[in-house]
């Protein structure tokens, strides 16, 4: 951990709508040398099924986050005080060949994870989890997977393509990146294939707590059940933007009906303080589908609140 972290500039001094857009106006990783936690973007959404545009979502995530702040209420952290967070810029991938632009992530993923460094990206389609997921079982061993979404995401293939926003999940499974005992879908609803998917599911090694479970037991239950579940593994957190019900994040590229708000989203993320997390991303924020920065805002704070929680987890370690 750095000595002294280099934080976000004064408010008061330099106005939030001036710079470049780092997020969380934080300072670029070539000016610090290393951080503790990176915050990195991958533009990228050639592997999505129905409406594009998740490429522009790590330029949009950061302009929104231009007005968070250095001090967490909720969780009593100073995230960008007590380590050194920066943004590590974008993660270039060949957006004409899906098999190339993943072994370029995870070469630059496993580059900008060296050391104790650890990663919060920026998406993209979900297809990104995939390579960030290769990258963070290199280093911890399986991963429980704690993933926020509307969709299952573990299909087999579309058009005979294995490697799609709607498969990373199936083929982590497959290549023994996750933990099957411990990973966990929450917030998923609406309409499948067929009941096998969910026998698929289940069989692949992950739990569903549903957005209709959450509404019908109540959130302290779900995340009991969710903590319960996690146990002391190594957590591995993916959230998808259409968790949240399309009223709070319209700016995606599969939404779906009767979704989480982002007032539950983001206390479920906050009871993970005292869990190893070790990485994260945040995918499928579609700009051009999105207004008044609704679904931007919100992703900006869904890492923050990532971040926040990967602070209390460090400090609760050093103690």
């Amino acid at each position: 951990m750095s000595d002294s972290p280099v934080g976000p500039p004064d408010a008061s001094l330099s106005p939030r709508y001036a710079g470049i857009a780092t997020f969380a106006r934080l300072p670029q990783l070539r000016d610090v040398g290393h951080a503790d936690i990176a915050v990195v973007g991958v533009p990228f959404d050639s592997g999505v099924s129905y409406r594009p545009g998740a490429r522009f979502g790590p330029s949009h995530i950061r302009e929104a986050s231009r007005l968070l702040r250095p001090y967490n209420p909720a969780q009593d952290v100073e995230p960008f005080s007590s380590q050194q967070v920066a943004d590590a810029g974008d993660i270039s991938a060949n957006p004409f060949n899906i098999l190339e632009a993943v072994d370029q992530i995870e070469r630059g993923a496993t580059e900008l994870s060296s050391g104790s460094t650890r990663l919060v990206t920026l998406g993209g389609d979900h297809t990104i989890a995939l390579p960030l997921l290769r990258v963070a079982a290199k280093k911890h061993g399986p991963v429980a997977v704690l993933h926020f979404d509307a969709h299952l995401d573990t299909w087999d293939t579309y058009f005979g393509a294995p490697i799609t926003h709607g498969t990373p999940f199936r083929r982590a499974s497959e290549e023994g990146l996750i933990d099957l005992t411990a990973s966990t879908h929450v917030g998923t609803r609406g309409p499948l294939y067929g009941p096998e998917d969910l026998r698929d599911d289940a069989r692949l090694g992950f739990a569903i707590i549903s957005s209709p479970e959450i509404e019908a037991e109540g959130l302290p239950r779900a995340i009991e059940r969710m903590l319960t579940r996690l146990g002391d593994r190594p957590v591995y957190i993916s959230v998808d933007v259409d968790v949240l019900d399309p009223a709070h994040a319209p700016g995606t590229g599969t939404p779906e009906a009767g979704g989480m708000t982002s007032r539950e989203l983001l206390a479920m993320i906050r009871a993970l303080r005292t869990v190893n997390l070790v990485g994260a991303d945040v995918v499928e924020v579609a700009p051009a589908y999105d207004h008044a920065q609704l679904t931007a805002i919100a992703a900006s704070h869904i890492t923050y609140e990532i971040i926040s929680a990967m602070t209390t987890e460090t400090a609760s370690a050093g103690n």
